[in-house]
């Protein structure tokens, strides 16, 4: 069974991958590896060692501090009472990330609009 930080560390990369439009056979040419070992990061079955996640995070144009955020919120998340609306892994999920990118594709002034309007609506529901 992977370890549940191999896999935070998976999702994290697998979710700043897709945020920037990269494929994995991309990434994988880049760090110097195939893609089906990035596969086996990103699901956490296989662990990523210090020097490979500082590849991937040079790669990938964040700092390694980027792959452990969120960590220690996922702890006091489970803990607290009641069951929030949005999915554990929201960023994980390519339909959200596509949303996003075409969110923040759409002009400030009617983002702006956009945002309210979504507001409006969730709190109606």
């Amino acid at each position: 069974m992977a370890h549940p930080v191999d896999v935070h560390v998976g999702k994290r990369i697998r979710h700043r991958r897709w945020l920037i439009g990269m494929t994995q056979q991309q990434l994988a040419e880049l760090v110097g590896i195939k893609f089906q070992q990035i596969q086996k990061y990103e699901t956490g079955a296989n662990r990523v060692s210090a020097s490979r996640l500082w590849d991937i995070s040079d790669a990938l144009g964040v700092p390694v501090s980027f792959f452990f955020e969120g960590l220690q919120d996922e702890g006091a998340a489970d803990a607290a009472s009641g069951k929030s609306q949005v999915p554990d892994d929201l960023m994980g999920d390519k339909e959200a990330l596509d949303l996003v990118r075409s969110y923040y594709a759409i002009p400030e002034n009617q983002r702006r609009r956009l945002f309210e309007l979504a507001r409006v609506l969730s709190d109606a529901a």
